[in-house]
């Protein structure tokens, strides 16, 4: 599956990274590398949607990336 949209990192608990989706979805981030926490970055991700996990943060399905360009 294949998501763009903008990196924004959410003070909840510990802090947590989601891409605000060009589709109107929130995504929390799972994978990538330090590289893709860039507060309002524009990114295109490459990955899947873990329809099973449960965090504590609950700001939107956990998007497990396995590839990113920046825009």
């Amino acid at each position: 599956m294949k998501l763009t949209g903008r990196v924004v990192f959410r003070d909840i608990e510990t802090g947590v990274w989601v891409l605000e989706g060009d589709d109107g979805r929130t995504y929390q981030l799972a994978g990538g590398d330090r590289k893709i926490k860039k507060d309002g970055q524009r990114i295109e991700v490459q990955g899947e949607v873990d329809r099973d996990a449960l965090t504590v943060a609950m700001v939107g399905p956990v998007f497990t990336v396995s590839s990113y360009r920046f825009l």
